[in-house]
């Protein structure tokens, strides 16, 4: 796979939702191609690059849970309400997030990526918001058949 860094339309429509969602943080995540991890390819609004290290297991994290389940997850109070340890959230963690909303990306109908937004404070995301991330989800996993995958 061709690093997503390279892609301008990836980080076009990353960046546009830090503003239409009022967010403070956007990033993307994937399947690895060989293997069910999931590791974040791009962030938007990030404090460090610890995002780039971070590798998690099917199932597990936010990434994985997505992946795993093909359903978004809405949190908004971190890490209050949380199922599993802590540390089993290691963007939350990185990025010091309190409320997120996350949307599986869909590849050859089975879900490999995920797009989420994230606050460093409480916030509730409307639905209006929500419907906002998966537009833009969509719009990803286009481009990303189109000119990654």
């Amino acid at each position: 796979m061709k690093e997503i860094k390279e892609c301008p339309a990836v980080m076009e429509v990353c960046d546009s939702l830090l503003t239409v969602v009022n967010c403070e943080f956007v990033a993307l995540a994937l399947q690895n191609e060989v293997g069910p991890d999931v590791k974040w390819h791009y962030a938007a609004g990030n404090l460090n690059d610890k995002y780039k290290r971070i590798t998690v297991r099917f199932g597990k994290g936010i990434a994985g849970k997505i992946i795993s389940s093909g359903s978004p997850m809405l949190l908004t109070d971190f890490p209050n309400g949380i199922i599993g340890k802590i540390t089993d959230h290691p963007i939350m963690l990185a990025e010091k997030l309190v409320s997120t909303y996350a949307v599986p990306l869909f590849f050859h109908s089975a879900p490999k990526g995920v797009l989420l937004i994230g606050s460093r404070k409480i916030k509730t995301y409307t639905e209006t918001d929500q419907q906002y991330v998966k537009e833009a989800a969509q719009d990803l996993e286009k481009i990303l058949t189109e000119q990654i995958l």
